[in-house]
């Protein structure tokens, strides 16, 4: 996921915990809110996706690539509304916060 490196993604995974039971945590929050902005520029598969995809089950990979190109996409259409850039962000910092909770539910 574009945003999430690895020590972001245990950081995520500590604060949350129990990903059924998904809380509001100020320093998750933050570190979704930091994650978001990654999603503003065009939507690229680099070098470091791609070693990091070829680590990842297909079903995984294949819900990153649709994630990552729909939160760049909603990014691109709520700036046409002309909301402010924070206001973007935290709108998709959100529903990244849901894309963290579908794929840590996957296997469920």
């Amino acid at each position: 996921m574009r945003g999430i490196s690895v020590l972001t993604g245990f950081t995520l995974a500590v604060k949350i915990g129990d990903w059924h039971r998904f809380t509001g945590n100020t320093h998750a929050r933050r570190l979704l809110v930091e994650a978001a902005w990654h999603h503003r520029p065009a939507y690229r598969i680099g070098a470091t996706m791609r070693i990091r995809w070829d680590k990842a089950p297909v079903a995984a990979r294949a819900c990153g690539d649709a994630g990552n190109q729909r939160l760049h996409e909603r990014w691109v259409r709520i700036l046409e509304r002309k909301k402010r850039p924070t206001v973007a962000n935290v709108a998709i910092a959100r529903d990244l916060a849901e894309w963290c909770w579908s794929l840590a539910v996957m296997g469920d």
